[in-house]
């Protein structure tokens, strides 16, 4: 069975920082573009951060950039996605997506709140 499971979310003041992890298993890691998106209450799922099946050109939303860092480990099959700077607009709930082809796979989410 295809799975891909986040972890890593959380409550975190203004100006802190979260690592999200998201694990992989049921198909071929390695073959697959990653990605995270979020979506905030009101607002449609858009994309944060990409990166390539080897893990090159990371591309990221302008709203995160210089802030968010997304990688990958194709041993241990995870994709991360490292936060810092938080801000309350980064609020949402965060998915991990595996593309290859005409098959895409998502994960079930993880919640990021980001308060005083």
């Amino acid at each position: 069975q295809v799975q891909l499971v986040e972890s890593g979310g959380g409550l975190v003041q203004p100006g802190g920082s979260l690592r999200l992890s998201c694990a992989a298993s049921g198909f071929t890691f390695s073959s697959y573009a990653m990605s995270w998106y979020r979506q905030a209450p009101g607002k449609e799922r858009e994309l944060v951060a990409d990166i390539t099946s080897a893990g090159g050109s990371p591309n990221y939303a302008d709203s995160v950039k210089g802030r968010f860092t997304i990688s990958r480990d194709n041993y241990k099959n995870t994709v991360y996605l490292q936060m810092n700077s938080l801000q309350p607009e980064d609020t949402a709930v965060y998915y991990c997506n595996a593309r290859h082809f005409s098959r895409s796979y998502w994960g079930q989410g993880t919640q990021v709140t980001v308060s005083s």
